[in-house]
């Protein structure tokens, strides 16, 4: 079935459509079934669009019930809150904080997370409520616990859930702190993006039971890893696939401004200047600057964009040291560079993509995690084979 015979079918448009990516399987088509995606959606949507992070203007579901309905049942995001509800709309606001997921993306993590019943399941991001209400029918909602930080999207949340015949425990606080208080529990899944594993998650969740949750460097790339607890409280284990979602408010990133770097001079100052064969649109994929942030923990980018799809790539450190900035232009083999400060952050950013190269360019499916006290480790198809960490 077509996108858009399942805009106009509605939800049975959208199982088939879900049924035939192979993400919604016949454990989870009951719940779906019983508990629709619009019930679960306020009067005010932002649509997305599926595997990127755009958003339509806003839609009113007491104003455009058609274009609303349609929307809904399309297998794409939609944003539901900007800005920490600071706007409302119309329009788009500056950072879209809560939302609904993308139903393939909600159901693949569902799958990865391989309840069985009488299990608990710690939610870490309530947002509208659907995902909760999925687990409070599979598993029933005295096992169900959800977390929410936003006050008025968990209520909102709790009103969707109990109009449904569900009334899981909605906590208000901080996700990165669970909800010791129902510990421990069999399974743990975010539908937020971290990057790093908060302790008390693993604390939390019994040995020999899992943790979905998106990672991702503060570079960019982010894929959703699949977790096991050990005895010891260590959770390991490998990445399902890309992903991109709202960061965990705890872990939001809090990036210097590019002004911050340039000592008040205009670019580029006292920048030492190079070429470079290494286009920058060759770095950009969602899994190559996975690899590139995972590799260099400080490193982040912006991009400014030019004329005819022309840009510069900003890098620049979170310890504000140096910057680096490279020149695309479409049809040109060489490349102008331009770095600063302490650090040479093209030549480390062209480091990490050659390792990644010669490594054969894996895809999501061949790197894991593991969390403990320590901190996070990335691996390359083993535990034992760690990704090398780049010195400044």
């Amino acid at each position: 079935m077509t996108e858009r015979s399942a805009k106009e079918a509605g939800p049975k448009g959208l199982v088939s459509v879900l049924m035939g990516k192979g993400a919604l399987t016949s454990d989870w088509l009951a719940a779906f079934e019983a508990v629709p995606r619009h019930q679960f959606m306020p009067d005010a949507i932002w649509p997305g669009r599926a595997g990127m992070n755009r958003q339509s203007d806003r839609v009113l579901r007491s104003e455009e019930p058609d274009a609303w309905w349609e929307a809904v049942h399309r297998d794409a995001p939609i944003t539901t809150q900007w800005d920490d509800g600071a706007y409302s709309g119309p329009g788009r606001g500056k950072s879209p904080s809560s939302s609904n997921s993308m139903p393939t993306m909600v159901f693949s993590m569902l799958d990865a997370l391989g309840v069985e019943p009488g299990q608990t399941v710690l939610e870490i991001g309530t947002g509208t409520g659907w995902n909760a209400g999925l687990l409070s029918h599979r598993l029933g909602a005295e096992s169900v616990v959800s977390v929410e930080v936003d006050e008025a999207g968990a209520e909102g949340a709790r009103t969707r859930l109990d109009l449904a015949g569900f009334r899981p425990l909605v906590h208000v606080g901080d996700g990165a702190q669970g909800y010791p208080e129902r510990a421990p529990y069999d399974r743990l899944i975010a539908t937020c993006s971290i990057g790093s594993v908060p302790p008390a998650w693993r604390a939390q969740v019994r040995p020999g039971g899992v943790i979905v949750t998106p990672w991702g460097p503060t570079y960019g790339g982010e894929a959703v890893a699949r977790l096991t607890v050990a005895e010891d409280g260590t959770a390991s284990g490998p990445f399902m696939g890309s992903s991109a979602f709202m960061r965990m408010r705890a872990q939001r990133k809090q990036l210097p401004p590019t002004g911050a770097y340039l000592d008040g001079r205009e670019w580029p100052g006292t920048g030492g200047r190079s070429d470079t064969t290494l286009s920058p649109d060759d770095v950009g994929d969602w899994v190559q600057m996975f690899a590139i942030g995972v590799q260099i923990p400080d490193l982040f980018c912006r991009v400014e964009w030019g004329e005819n799809g022309a840009y510069r790539l900003w890098l620049m450190d979170t310890g504000v040291t140096s910057w680096a900035t490279a020149d695309y232009e479409k049809g040109r083999a060489a490349f102008p560079v331009v770095q600063s400060g302490a650090r040479r952050l093209w030549n480390e950013l062209e480091q990490t993509w050659r390792w990644w190269a010669d490594a054969g360019r894996p895809g999501f499916d061949r790197f894991g995690l593991t969390a403990d006290g320590d901190g996070e480790r990335v691996w390359l198809d083993s535990p034992d084979n760690p990704v090398p960490l780049r010195s400044a």
